[in-house]
């Protein structure tokens, strides 16, 4: 059964110091949490070796593991992927992150900051894919050498113009060529502009392999069982594909909070897990 995952910022934003969000968490049925760069307590590169320990260790006290890391370079807004002015200090910035995703014994780090991959104006498509192929080809290296996976994550088309679909996932994932280099289906931007339903893309993409990792949002941007979208369906698909990775919920918007929010998005997940899981066997 894949394991049920809580990204960290709306608990963040909300004043949540990171013991109360990993109490919180274990409280309504959370195996993980999955990091977002902002919530850490200070500049990753400024972050020191003994504050990584102390996160890792609160995490464990509280009956918690840490997954990974996500919104990666939304906290360094001059950064950029898809800009040669300043790809050595992006990839430095990555590199470190690398290293504390490691140390926080996590697995995955997850690629979506849209605003730090906004195409040059006047640069063809195909020079923005090859710069962005070997800015990450370091980048792959590291989390080879590590034991991580690192996931580019298509996004929806009003949030960036570069890369947003599995398809165009597919291209950088090829470009780059290491192992660890894979995507990620993030439900709320596939419901946005894939022409696929989200049901259909996991058949269809999953037996590629390509796909290392899943965010559960609906396509209101809020959580699994606060909007329309058919998460039975999904968790359907997910579990008849054989699909074993973690199940992050990743909302953006609350319903009366973050944490009535993520206490409904884990209730309704465990439940579609229960019900097709028992379904399967």
């Amino acid at each position: 059964m894949p394991r049920l995952v809580c990204c960290n910022e709306l608990l963040s934003r909300e004043g949540l110091d990171f013991r109360a969000q990993c109490r919180f968490a274990k409280a309504v049925g959370f195996d993980a949490l999955e990091l977002a760069i902002e919530s850490f307590p200070a500049d990753p590169l400024r972050l020191s070796e003994s504050e990584v320990r102390a996160m890792r260790q609160t995490a464990a006290d509280e009956g918690m593991e840490i997954a990974g890391l996500h919104w990666l370079l939304s906290s360094a807004p001059a950064l950029s992927i898809t800009n040669p002015a300043v790809a050595g200090e992006t990839t430095d910035y990555l590199l470190r992150l690398v290293d504390i995703c490691a140390a926080l014994g996590g697995h995955v780090l997850i690629h979506g900051s849209p605003q730090q991959r906004r195409p040059l104006a006047g640069i063809a498509d195909a020079a923005t894919y090859d710069h962005a192929a070997k800015l990450f080809a370091p980048v792959a290296r590291a989390c080879h050498d590590a034991g991580l996976t690192y996931c580019i994550e298509p996004l929806s088309r009003d949030q960036t113009p570069f890369i947003n679909t599995l398809a165009d996932a597919r291209r950088l994932v090829e470009m780059v060529g290491s192992p660890v280099f894979k995507t990620m289906l993030d439900c709320s931007s596939a419901a946005l502009t894939e022409e696929e339903s989200v049901p259909a893309l996991i058949e269809k993409w999953m037996p590629s392999g390509l796909i290392a990792h899943v965010h559960l949002n609906d396509s209101n941007r809020g959580a699994p069982g606060t909007g329309a979208d058919d998460f039975s369906a999904i968790i359907a698909a997910l579990i008849a594909s054989g699909y074993g990775g973690d199940l992050s919920v990743e909302p953006f918007t609350t319903c009366v909070s973050a944490e009535v929010t993520l206490a409904i998005a884990s209730a309704t997940t465990r439940a579609h897990l229960q019900t097709h899981g028992r379904a399967m066997s």
